[in-house]
């Protein structure tokens, strides 16, 4: 029998309109800019230099979603911090992740690598500084550290999404960067580490849910689309049993209320496929062009002469 005849039909999920990309990517840039005035008013080439390598960093990651049609792409700045881009498919390839991904960092440290030999055939100071940050902030975002860029695509050379050891990667890196916050006596780079605490709180609360839904013979690797009406009726209690406010939240308000909050928080714990289509030359590749990048410092000290910008 059709499992119509047992399980309810399961909610639609709404999924509300985002708001103009580009007005959104504007304010947080004028934010931005403006608090970072506030904090080091007298350092304005600095920002400038830093807007420009986070703009164009983060315009590598925009344009390609754009190529694979993500959907609702934008940009955002987030002040003290940094910049990031979002959007979402409803299939991802290993491929594409691993381009989108390095599209940022990649581009970054060879205009960085260029604009600092250039820049010392032409002795241009500001050339040099904007060459030097371009590296700096580039091969620190290739760190295998999560969330940096690094950490995505440690995380996607992984066979299997073996959820536990990435609870713990996710850890390690934020113990890792309040400590390099401490060392370099930067509340910034603390605030940061914390804030990557709490993904390692989210991350282990979904890991519980993932453990209790395999027990279950549950596949919630899938789409909320494709997901049958049985599976939804077994996430929705376990979520339930793990988050009591939820079950308050259901037994106050009315059907009509609560359905699009439970699709919501259903669709939260889906994982949505990942194809493993990147081959293995293409890793190799991928990862021969991660070493370089580490090297590429080491290689312009011995072959670009920037004595004199730190003289000057």
């Amino acid at each position: 029998m059709d499992e119509f005849d047992f399980y309810p039909q399961k909610p639609d999920l709404v999924e509300q309109e985002p708001k103009s990309g580009l007005s959104l990517t504007i304010f947080s840039l004028v934010l931005f800019v403006m608090i970072f005035l506030f904090v080091a008013g007298d350092e304005v080439n600095f920002i400038v230099h830093l807007v420009t390598v986070l703009l164009i960093h983060e315009m590598g990651h925009f344009l390609t979603m754009k190529l694979f049609k993500y959907k609702n792409v934008r940009m955002l700045f987030v002040p003290l911090m940094g910049a990031f881009v979002q959007g979402v498919k409803t299939n991802y390839s290993q491929k594409e992740s691993f381009i989108v991904t390095s599209a940022g960092p990649f581009p970054g440290v060879a205009i960085g690598a260029f604009l600092v030999w250039y820049s010392s055939q032409v002795e241009s100071n500001w050339m040099m500084t904007l060459g030097l940050m371009f590296l700096l902030l580039n091969i620190i975002n290739l760190l295998p550290l999560d969330p940096l860029d690094g950490g995505q695509m440690f995380k996607m050379f992984m066979r299997k999404n073996h959820e536990l050891f990435l609870m713990i990667f996710a850890f390690i890196s934020s113990v890792f960067m309040i400590g390099v916050g401490w060392f370099f006596d930067s509340y910034i780079i603390i605030a940061f580490g914390f804030f990557m605490g709490f993904r390692v709180r989210a991350l282990q609360k979904k890991f519980q849910v993932h453990k209790d839904l395999s027990q279950e013979e549950v596949n919630y690797s899938t789409t909320y689309k494709l997901l049958s009406n049985k599976d939804f009726v077994k996430i929705k209690n376990v979520l339930i049993q793990h988050t009591p406010a939820l079950k308050k939240y259901i037994d106050q308000v009315t059907t009509d209320e609560s359905d699009p909050v439970i699709a919501s928080q259903v669709n939260n714990v889906l994982v949505t496929p990942l194809k493993r289509d990147a081959s293995m030359l293409f890793r190799v590749v991928l990862l021969l062009l991660w070493v370089a990048a580490f090297l590429t410092p080491i290689a312009l000290f011995f072959f670009v002469d920037i004595n004199w910008y730190f003289i000057a």
